[in-house]
């Protein structure tokens, strides 16, 4: 048989060989470095047989799925360690993720003792080094297996299995796992592996399923690579805003209040309000129209959208349903149908398309408690959308529109290296999700898709990512952690004029059904928060700043000289605050730093006399005196331009 590699050289053979061993004919350091292997286009164990001329390809842990089969054997060994410390624990699922891997246990929470303990079994087990078998059972065989070891959860997934699947198992030592694979051939090629964290997890997903105990673990081949990652995580930790944003009282969260409610304090509305002002006067710029409506309406409403069949589960309903004379309402997940009637309310011709909507909208869903994270996943929330009635003519036009609309936010926000995007098409074997017919869908992303080739974009695809109207191109941006969020959307929408009798007249007098774009310029205020947090650590660009320059007076003798630059600089629109404490001023220059203020200014006898300030700066440090009026001008451009300077100094000087 042949077996064509990846560099395309061919190694013959004269009957099946098993993967790990047509590696070692190739090298005997592949062979060590091996993971898995891909086979004729599939990820597959080293301990594959080939029978057949066959494309090959050997995977080591610099391949993405060669981490993956790496680290999956990770978390069996960490499943192996919790099954030997907490024989009672019943194991549910445990796969490879992008930044290690998990487990999930119906046993009571650990604590991090208990991770420690349970790490150091992981290690003996990796030293035990015990040979890797895979095996296969007929269902019926496999269910009572695992009946027989008292693991439901195992059960409950063999039995969701479509009928004719390959039942497979994986044993090392004692310990036996349903696992699809592929693994390691031993847990001794296990080099460094630490557990990083537990918290609870739900079944399946699913809030209406028990609450299980997750524990995350990373794995790497090295020690070398283990210790920067973990250098690596506390570095994210700083940056989390999460914890950040709390500790400068950016945002908080209250119990009685709710999840997912949370509160911006002074500092944070403070930005939020730079960001909103900054947004509806660029969308002014642009033509946008700008509208304000209710935050709750009649069922009624949603009903003609078709979102109370497609989105119901996530609004908040108010009213019995079940109660004939009952008036239903629902706080509003989006406010597009509020749009469409703001269009209805006069007759449009083409000429006055198209019509470009804007509103800075507050939202409410009903996101799952599980869901809930700081800023980035919230219940209530208030996003720059927009929506843009147009001809068909005008499509490709006012979408383009949108994603300069959407580019220019991301660039003044320094965010524009930090996204991907995707085609988020429709799922054509879920077709009941949608509305509308295949041919239109089919024509409508084939549409999209033309766009942005012509916009130069790079973008993945997803099918069953779009709204249930329409495709979207989602502009993608990770946090700190690694997990994707959707920042910005703009959709095309084919369907929901028709429902909403939307109309306008075409140059022969007729009456024609527009197109509608749905956007966000710049996402949701709360999120975009969140991200320039961790993106900048606290460290924002001047103008963004709610706090831009504080006054340090270097005595009491001087508060009133700091008064009046603190007035000045006020009246020309800087955020600015004096530190009158009676602190000595090494004490009061530290605190501010401490505060990631950008700008801090020293005055003493020489400036009160001679209308000067000694700046110090996050980006040079001491810049030395400068005549006040002369600051004035240079802060106002930096804020004006909404400049992002480099910092060239640590804040720790």
């Amino acid at each position: 048989m042949k077996i064509t590699l990846k560099d395309g050289s061919v190694k013959e053979y004269p009957s099946a060989m098993a993967i790990i061993d047509i590696a070692k004919d190739i090298s005997e350091g592949l062979a060590r470095m091996a993971c898995a292997a891909e086979l004729n286009g599939e990820v597959v164990d080293l301990r594959t047989v080939v029978d057949s001329d066959s494309e090959l390809s050997i995977l080591t842990f610099n391949d993405e799925a060669g981490k993956a089969a790496y680290r999956h054997t990770a978390s069996h060994v960490l499943a192996e360690a919790v099954k030997r410390l907490y024989p009672e624990a019943k194991l549910a699922i445990g796969p490879s993720i992008e930044t290690g891997f998990y487990y999930d246990f119906d046993v009571p929470s650990f604590d991090r003792a208990a991770l420690d303990n349970i790490e150091k079994e992981m290690k003996k087990i990796i030293k035990e080094g015990a040979d890797i078998e895979r095996f296969e059972l007929p269902r019926e065989e496999a269910i009572k297996f695992m009946e027989e070891k008292g693991e439901s959860y195992k059960v409950e997934l063999i039995n969701d299995l479509p009928e004719g699947s390959v039942i497979s198992f994986y044993r090392q030592g004692e310990f036996v796992d349903l696992c699809a694979g592929p693994h390691l051939m031993s847990t001794k090629g296990i080099k460094a592996i630490k557990l990083i964290s537990s918290s609870g997890a739900y079944w399946r997903g699913s809030e209406k399923n028990k609450m299980l105990t997750r524990v995350y673990g990373t794995a790497f081949t090295k020690n070398a690579e283990l210790e920067e990652y973990l250098q690596y995580l506390e570095d994210v930790k700083k940056r989390d805003h999460n914890k950040l944003g709390r500790e400068m009282e950016l945002f908080a969260t209250v119990d009685v209040i709710g999840q997912g409610l949370p509160l911006l304090m002074p500092k944070g509305a403070k930005m939020i309000q730079t960001l909103q002002r900054w947004i509806e006067d660029e969308e002014e710029k642009r033509g946008y129209m700008r509208t304000k409506t209710p935050l709750l309406a009649k069922k009624d409403l949603y009903v003609i959208s078709d979102h109370w069949n497609h989105y119901k589960e996530g609004m908040f309903v108010l009213g019995d349903e079940e109660k004939e004379d009952s008036e239903v309402f629902a706080l509003r997940p989006m406010t597009c149908p509020f749009q469409y009637y703001v269009y209805k309310q006069s007759q449009k011709s083409y000429r006055d398309l198209p019509c470009r909507y804007g509103e800075t909208s507050t939202l409410f869903r009903n996101e799952d408690s599980g869901e809930m994270h700081g800023l980035t996943r919230v219940r209530q929330f208030t996003i720059s959308e927009g929506h843009l009635i147009v001809t068909p003519e005008q499509v490709e036009e006012e979408f383009k529109g949108c994603v300069d609309l959407a580019k220019y936010c991301l660039t003044t926000l320094g965010l524009q290296d930090d996204v991907t995007y995707r085609l988020s098409k429709w799922d054509p074997n879920n077709k009941d999700k949608y509305l509308g017919d295949e041919e239109t869908w089919d024509r409508v992303q084939n549409k999209m898709r033309e766009i942005l080739h012509h916009l130069d974009i790079d973008f993945t695809e997803a099918e069953g990512e779009a709204a249930f109207y329409g495709p979207k191109l989602d502009i993608q941006a990770k946090n700190v952690y690694g997990k994707e969020d959707t920042m910005i959307t703009i959709q095309l929408d084919f369907v929901l004029s028709e429902r909403f009798d939307m109309v306008y007249i075409d140059a022969n007098g007729e009456k024609k059904r527009p197109y509608i774009i749905h956007r966000t310029s710049m996402g949701c205020y709360e999120r975009t928060l969140a991200w320039l947090i961790e993106k900048y650590a606290g460290l924002f660009p001047t103008w963004l700043c709610p706090e831009q320059v504080r006054v340090l007076p270097i005595s009491e003798k001087y508060s009133d000289y700091a008064e009046s630059v603190k007035a000045k600089l006020q009246a020309n629109g800087v955020n600015v605050t004096v530190d009158n404490r009676a602190e000595k001023i090494g004490y009061k220059i530290r605190e501010t730093r401490l505060d990631r203020v950008p700008y801090m200014l020293v005055v003493g006898q020489k400036e009160a006399e001679e209308g000067l300030v000694s700046v110090r700066s996050r980006y040079l440090g001491d810049e030395g005196q400068k005549n006040l009026d002369d600051f004035i001008d240079d802060i106002c451009k930096e804020i004006r331009t909404k400049e992002i300077r480099k910092i060239e100094v640590s804040e720790e000087k």
